[in-house]
């Protein structure tokens, strides 16, 4: 019997690519959980032997955070590319800057040909905060997956607009049903970063 379910469910590296449909997931929601949830299907990739990379939009360029120790240790190649994260901006013109390099270097990674998923973490709200044309990001999406059928997206951010809900394969929506910080326990390491 174990013989049987060995090999019934032997995973094969070689015909991936060719039989695999990627998919376009977005994670949503107020809840906490978005990028962690990203970061768990890179863990179950890496596992695999697929090619991944994280390209993070918010989070700042010179700070380090515990997925990059752990996703680095397992071959993912991860990219942080923010300013911080941007609520109430004073320079929407960086903050756009910022987004338009950030989404270049996805756009370079996509069209590489060398990834089998991607994550680009907090892209949704970029999005959100009209930073970058949803329509224009849509069809560059929509370009790469008719070319590369097997690459699956990951995006993940609050307020997913409705298009991007409409184009995606799966969409998850994290819900806050109870929040420590609102008993007055901040972001703790190795939980929040």
């Amino acid at each position: 019997m174990s013989e049987t379910k060995e090999k019934r469910y032997k995973w094969r590296r070689e015909d991936y690519r060719e039989s695999t449909k990627g998919l376009l997931m977005v994670n949503t929601g107020d809840g906490k959980g978005k990028t962690t949830a990203a970061i768990g299907v890179l863990v179950r990739a890496a596992g695999r032997g697929l090619h991944c990379c994280m390209i993070q939009f918010m989070k700042s360029k010179n700070d380090r955070y515990g997925e990059h120790d752990s996703l680095e240790k397992l071959g993912v190649e991860v990219h942080t590319m923010g300013d911080g994260f941007t609520w109430d901006t004073n320079d929407p013109a960086q903050d756009i800057a910022t987004s338009e390099n950030t989404w270049n270097l996805c756009i370079e990674k996509m069209e590489s040909g060398d990834y089998d998923v991607l994550v680009f973490d907090e892209i949704v709200y970029v999005l959100d905060y009209k930073f970058l044309d949803i329509d224009k990001i849509l069809s560059h999406i929509k370009e790469v997956r008719e070319k590369q059928p097997h690459l699956h997206l990951i995006l993940t951010g609050r307020n997913a607009p409705p298009e991007l809900v409409a184009a995606a394969d799966l969409v998850t929506e994290m819900k806050e049903i109870k929040h420590p910080f609102h008993a007055g326990i901040y972001a703790q390491q190795g939980i929040e970063f």
